[in-house]
């Protein structure tokens, strides 16, 4: 993968959290954060639509598997119930869980460094430790490269 690839890739997923954090907090449905979020930022992203596909179909993903991916998830973040979580954590965790488990193409070290880079930049240092933790053990267990 070509170096401006791995940058639109991340505007993607960065794309997919904050469509995700729209449903998890106006409480709307996949469709209508995909539908909302793309016109409010056509003037300031320059994201090409194989690219918009692709968040669009990490959040309609991540969605439809939600309750597995919660499980996943509950299983691995020891002493934490996933309701507790910092609104912007859980939804890292969960995209970058989805992604492990549905997009088999992407290495496991690419997603897991996302998640990071995602979790550093939208919740702070102190999340990255827990969501490199938790991110690593789910690896293991799916046996991920």
């Amino acid at each position: 993968m070509k170096a401006a690839d791995h940058t639109s890739r991340r505007r993607s997923r960065e794309a997919a959290l904050q469509m995700l954090y729209q449903l998890e907090i106006g409480r709307t449905s996949a469709q209508e954060a995909i539908v909302t979020y793309w016109p409010a930022h056509d003037a300031d992203d320059d994201v090409s639509e194989p690219l918009r596909e692709f968040a669009n179909a990490l959040v309609r993903g991540t969605i439809s598997r939600l309750a597995e991916v919660d499980a996943i998830i509950t299983a691995h973040a020891q002493n934490w119930r996933i309701e507790r979580m910092v609104v912007i954590d859980r939804i890292v965790l969960r995209l970058a869980i989805y992604e492990l488990l549905a997009e088999l193409d992407t290495p496991a070290r690419v997603v897991i460094n996302e998640g990071i880079e995602l979790a550093r930049t939208y919740s702070g240092e102190e999340a990255v430790p827990f969501v490199n933790g938790v991110l690593d053990s789910v690896r293991k267990e799916l046996k991920r490269e």
